[in-house]
């Protein structure tokens, strides 16, 4: 087997590679807003490598991704693991369920996190005759480092020559609750729209962060989205008069360095505990101590007016409005995507989250409403 250096020429959709003591670790954001802001939410979030994935042209016909997985779970609730995808010139064909590795186990009654140590995990594959394009979509659900790419052929970058999407959002868009990372809503959405995405979806972490906006600034991009609310409101951050200058700038940030690029603007998907109840959220403790995870809203607190979902899609439809003068930006509510009757045929477990099958609903419509000729991102 020939083994290749993990390099950036491979691997797309990360800011950076960290050199690491077991070998290499993407990172979705670069280090100067690592080490200025070390949130740990954030800093989970942005180091579980969620759209990030190895792409490569080649004639192997096996393939072997040694990587060192870190993972974590809630004491007494079952957390499936994270998983390693294959795509095959443009279709999933494959994946394999990750092992091993390291694992932190939190107690959310107490706050005590136990820490076990594991072996490294190998994802095997077999491919069809012929040169094509592979890509191996990394884990959106654990943080990885990957120690070696082994093949019986040699493997050389693929000539993509592909739009760049950059999208930026909250636990859904970094794919909470999906299966695999290649059927995550960004992923499906991106491989119908045949186009690279790069995904800073944070879980927790959508909060109209400065910094967020000014790495998009300076990143390469052919097509833009954001996406905001739910975390702003199941965090409580922000009133509506802290809210709408917020979203101003950074929108004013991100056109700093990209003037004329197609930009989508969403609001929140339905959420029915969100929907009129403010924040902050917080995890029902009774289905916990039961096994399961389910979320509440907790709101309201205080005197002054919280916000909603509601109150979010009214704000953003207006701040788009009062942006007529940027005649590529487009504002799209985030209940064309996933709407109340959605929720009735298509639930979320977890009163949060959608799983596998509403990921690529969402993707699906996604998709349709960007990719079509006269939409947004068309050609």
């Amino acid at each position: 087997m020939i083994t290749t250096p993990l390099t950036e020429a491979l691997v797309l959709g990360a800011a950076e590679l960290e050199d690491t003591a077991r070998g290499v670790r993407p990172h979705r954001l670069p280090a100067w807003v690592r080490e200025r802001f070390p949130d740990p939410q954030l800093m989970t979030a942005e180091s579980r490598p969620s759209g990030v994935r190895l792409v490569m042209a080649t004639e192997a016909r096996a393939i072997e991704l040694v990587l060192h997985p870190s993972s974590f779970s809630y004491r007494g609730v079952a957390r499936p693991r994270g998983s390693v995808d294959l795509v095959v010139d443009g279709e999933l064909v494959a994946s394999e369920r990750l092992d091993g590795g390291d694992h932190a186990e939190v107690d959310m009654t107490t706050g005590a996190r136990e820490f076990h140590e594991g072996p490294p995990f190998t994802a095997r594959f077999a491919l069809a005759a012929g040169d094509k394009v592979v890509e191996i979509w990394l884990p959106h659900n654990e943080v990885v480092d990957l120690v070696a790419l082994r093949t019986d052929a040699p493997v050389r970058p693929a000539d993509r020559n592909r739009r760049i999407w950059l999208h930026h959002g909250s636990s859904i868009s970094n794919g909470s609750n999906a299966d695999t990372p290649a059927r995550t809503w960004p992923a499906v959405a991106a491989r119908r729209g045949e186009v690279d995405l790069h995904n800073l979806g944070f879980g927790g972490s959508a909060l109209v962060d400065p910094f967020v906006a000014r790495v998009m600034r300076d990143r390469p991009a052919d097509l833009i989205s954001v996406k905001f609310g739910i975390n702003v409101v199941n965090f409580d951050v922000m009133r509506l008069r802290a809210f709408v200058p917020a979203v101003h700038g950074f929108l004013d940030t991100i056109r700093d360095g990209h003037p004329d690029t197609p930009l989508v603007l969403l609001s929140p998907l339905f959420c029915g505990i969100h929907e009129d109840t403010p924040g902050p959220g917080g995890m029902d403790l009774d289905a916990l101590a039961a096994g399961e995870v389910v979320f509440t809203a907790t709101g309201p607190h205080g005197n002054a007016p919280q916000l909603t979902l509601r109150i979010i899609r009214e704000a953003l439809a207006s701040l788009a409005e009062r942006r007529a003068d940027d005649p590529n930006l487009h504002y799209l509510d985030g209940t064309r995507l996933y709407g109340e009757q959605d929720a009735v045929t298509h639930p979320l477990p977890d009163a949060l989250h959608p799983v596998t099958a509403t990921h690529e609903l969402i993707g699906e419509r996604f998709a349709r409403y960007a990719f079509a000729p006269e939409g947004p991102f068309g050609h």
